[in-house]
């Protein structure tokens, strides 16, 4: 369609990056959320007596409520728009971060995780697809890639947290909270500067609200870049305008019909190593190093090192996506994280162990930004947060399993075993990706899920 080509053929520039950072800030907050969790263990054992069962509950509470937040958001977001999930998330996630903070006992506590840790994710699995949809083709991989990024931002500031208020304000794991739950002044700014995407408007007949978007963005870019915009390409591929309602039931069925079934599988499988291997090592890294004769603050204080070796793993996956394709760098990322997993299993030494516990944060979270501009890519406009939804959904059940898999793991196979064990689910993430994946590289979001035929193949696939 000629307005999505006008759509693409806009140059990045300060109406993007507008967009870039309004997405990012969400992810950064939903990272500190995620990450502050293990800060705040200790305080909440001493505060309630906890035995390490409970404990283990809290620190599964945060990824629970993201698997269920993800499914939400990408059903929701097919059906009622991409801003409005994206605004009523932000404000879920940072209601239920207060009633956390000032929960009065463990249950109450345990349950407001939970629901802060669905409005989380439901966030952070509507964002990338969201904005993924206003960037054009050659510069995609980059933008969503650069998005992921933030999300290192809030590991870093959840370290900063963990140790420079957690232990030192009173009832700092309370305040700690209370910080993450900041994020709700956003809303404010979101619901007068997000636009609604043209793209989703388009899928659902709104044609009329997509073309006042469209020449809003391409005034802005104009007056941004302060030259003529290019001229707009003649395209084959259309979207599809008169779409099924998407449920769980619906969703599931057309994803793994025989047209969809090899990309859905390659980017479930992607999503569960990656979310395995990730809160396998970020959940077990602190106690490994006390094992090894470190104190907490200094534990913390290594933690802060490797959180930072994220920043330049994101950003660095990002800058490759232009250049290898998405399939390629998640292979590439992925790869490292097999080496870096397996180096860090014949460690010994404190400051060995943090050494190569840096550059596999550095390469496991360059797999992530690969994974997050790949994974909307691969799916249909009308299905596509769903799609997105429902992989990081999938990813999330990793994550609940990781801590406990590897914590059983760990008492038979033993330091070198357990990261033995995440080498080899890592490599397996690499042959599925390089052999079944899809190349995606400045290729548009239309002709990669289109295909020329979209109504009746939509409809014919969710009957």
């Amino acid at each position: 369609m000629t307005l999505l080509a006008r759509l693409d053929r806009l140059p990045l520039s300060r109406p993007h990056y507008k967009l870039l950072l309004i997405g990012g800030l969400g992810y950064t907050f939903d990272g500190m959320d995620s990450a502050v969790v293990a800060f705040l263990l200790p305080s909440a054992k001493a505060a309630w007596g906890l035995d390490n069962g409970q404990l283990g509950l809290i620190g599964s509470a945060t990824p629970f409520g993201f698997l269920f937040g993800a499914i939400a958001a990408g059903l929701l977001g097919d059906r009622i728009g991409r801003k409005k999930v994206m605004m009523y998330a932000l404000a879920f996630y940072a209601v239920f971060s207060v009633v956390a903070a000032f929960s009065p006992n463990y249950e109450v506590f345990l349950g407001a995780r939970v629901l802060a840790g669905a409005g989380a994710g439901a966030e952070s699995a509507i964002i990338a697809p969201f904005l993924s949809e206003f960037v054009p083709a050659k510069r995609r991989g980059w933008f969503v890639g650069a998005l992921a990024g933030f999300f290192s931002f809030g590991f870093v500031m959840a370290a900063l947290i963990g140790r420079f208020v957690v232990p030192t304000v009173p009832e700092g794991w309370r305040v700690a909270q209370l910080i993450t739950a900041l994020p709700i002044v956003m809303l404010l700014w979101w619901r007068r500067s997000l636009p609604e995407s043209p793209r989703f408007l388009v899928a659902n007949g709104r044609h009329a609200e997509a073309e006042k978007i469209v020449t809003k963005l391409e005034r802005d870019v104009e007056k941004a870049t302060g030259q003529a915009l290019p001229a707009v390409a003649e395209v084959d591929a259309q979207p599809a305008t008169e779409t099924p309602k998407v449920n769980l039931l619906s969703a599931l069925k057309f994803l793994w019909s025989p047209a969809m079934a090899r990309r859905t599988a390659v980017i479930w499988t992607v999503w569960f190593v990656i979310t395995f291997s990730y809160y396998g090592f970020f959940s077990w890294i602190p106690t490994l190093l006390v094992e090894r004769g470190i104190t907490v603050t200094k534990s913390f204080e290594f933690s802060i090192i490797i959180y930072l070796a994220q920043i330049p793993g994101y950003f660095s996956a990002a800058w490759l996506s232009e250049r290898l394709d998405r399939k390629h760098t998640i292979a590439l990322y992925l790869a490292g994280s097999a080496v870096s997993a397996f180096w860090l299993s014949q460690m010994d030494a404190p400051w060995s162990i943090t050494l190569a516990g840096a550059v596999l944060s550095f390469f496991l979270n360059g797999t992530y930004a690969g994974v997050y501009s790949y994974t909307p890519e691969v799916f249909p406009t009308w299905i596509r947060a769903s799609g997105t939804g429902l992989s990081s959904a999938f990813g999330r059940v990793g994550s609940i399993l990781a801590p406990t898999i590897i914590g059983l793991s760990a008492a038979s196979l033993g330091f070198a075993g357990v990261f033995g064990l995440t080498t080899a689910v890592l490599a397996a993430g690499v042959v599925c990706v390089v052999v079944f994946g899809l190349s995606t590289a400045g290729r548009s979001l239309e002709e990669l899920t289109e295909h020329g035929a979209p109504v009746k193949t939509a409809k014919e696939m969710t009957k």
